[in-house]
């Protein structure tokens, strides 16, 4: 399914939270990620947001995965890309990107499971999270072109800041794609506006000072830290690092618009395939867990 109907849209909302004004919530809801939260905030509830890893443990597998996310309770989906040196990632998503890596993924193959995931639904939005090197040698503007094609919603590309946004930010918003930015608790307040700048979307806040799958936040201090960010942008606030659990969910639903699981996923996935299951076991394991965090 193409994205060519949401086009510049990203980019106006992201104009839009720059320069203020009542055009942001009427920008957002043009593109399906806007819709998502518009929903969301119509049901006074946070979503949920889930992190698979595309490949892994093999691309059948993770398709079966990716397809039944929805049905599982994600309200969105993050799928990370694929790369050797996941800098910001843990143990749980290093290996995952190991495994997908050793089984032949490639980003051509990330963008065709998106494709294929899009002729069974329209509706939930899909991010791209990952690292820029896979992104430069396949090439800007190809990457940007077949993304849209293949209908993603957005970007998380952890390792560039606003200073290159020129590189990549800024071409990704005028093709239609949402460009989402990280926060960390140890973002102040000057380099927040840095980053919040030409974030549309919505904004991921780290909840810890660390790498995915390590700790957790207080929820004290989490509840400050979003209170923070609000007070520079209207975008929706998105949770993850850190959160593993149907309390942890629960607890920081009350905070966040949107609550990120990633390594909890990605430790059932290598743990069915530790135990020798089958794809079709590994994938119902899977769903299993998101049932229980979005009933939680």
């Amino acid at each position: 399914m193409s994205g060519r109907g949401e086009t510049h849209s990203a980019a106006r909302e992201a104009d839009a939270n720059a320069n203020g004004g009542d055009t942001r919530a009427r920008t957002r809801t043009r593109t399906r990620l806007g819709r998502c939260f518009a929903k969301l905030k119509q049901q006074q509830r946070a979503g949920l947001v889930t992190f698979i890893t595309a490949g892994d443990p093999d691309l059948k597998t993770a398709a079966k995965i990716l397809r039944g996310m929805p049905q599982a309770g994600a309200d969105l989906i993050e799928l990370g890309m694929p790369f050797s040196d996941p800098m910001a990632d843990g143990a749980a998503i290093q290996a995952a990107n190991l495994r997908a890596l050793k089984a032949g993924m490639t980003l051509t193959k990330t963008l065709q499971m998106v494709q294929q995931f899009r002729a069974h639904d329209a509706h939930t939005p899909v991010v791209l999270m990952g690292y820029y090197n896979p992104i430069y040698r396949y090439g800007n503007q190809r990457f940007l072109d077949d993304a849209m094609r293949a209908g993603v919603d957005g970007l998380i590309i952890v390792d560039l800041p606003p200073e290159e946004d020129d590189e990549l930010c800024h071409p990704a918003l005028t093709a239609g794609l949402h460009w989402i930015r990280l926060l960390t608790p140890t973002t102040d307040a000057a380099r927040m506006a840095k980053v919040l700048r030409h974030s549309s979307g919505f904004v991921y806040h780290v909840a810890i000072a660390g790498i995915t799958g390590t700790g957790s936040a207080k929820q004290s201090e989490l509840k400050k830290a979003v209170a923070k960010i609000r007070r520079h942008t209207a975008l929706p606030i998105a949770v993850g690092f850190g959160i593993k659990t149907p309390a942890d969910v629960t607890a920081t639903a009350k905070i966040a618009d949107a609550v990120v699981v990633g390594s909890a996923i990605i430790e059932r996935i290598a743990d069915g395939v530790a135990k020798g299951e089958n794809g079709d076991a590994v994938a119902a394991q899977a769903h299993a867990f998101v049932r229980g965090l979005a009933g939680g």
